[in-house]
């Protein structure tokens, strides 16, 4: 799925589903709606990249650059359940 903001598009995740996303254009504005203040007590992270998953992400120039807590995201299936 591409939004962009000439779309005008938007995406709702449900509260609690995991969530990722790339920027294919240099100095990209992202915008979050959230139901609460940020806990860090209850975030959750899993490798962008985990097979397991199969999501297709696209080839970059450079390739991508993760914060150092997506680097150190473990695989889904070590994953800690959000509950």
């Amino acid at each position: 799925l591409e939004v962009s903001a000439e779309k005008g598009n938007q995406i709702l995740v449900p509260k609690g589903f995991a969530h990722g996303f790339v920027t294919l254009v240099p100095d990209t504005e992202v915008l979050y709606k959230v139901t609460d203040t940020y806990s860090q007590a209850h975030d959750r992270s899993i490798r962008f990249d985990d097979p397991a998953i199969g999501i297709e992400w696209p080839s970059l120039t450079g390739g991508f650059q993760l914060s150092d807590k997506d680097l150190k995201a473990p695989l889904l299936a070590a994953a800690e359940v959000f509950a």
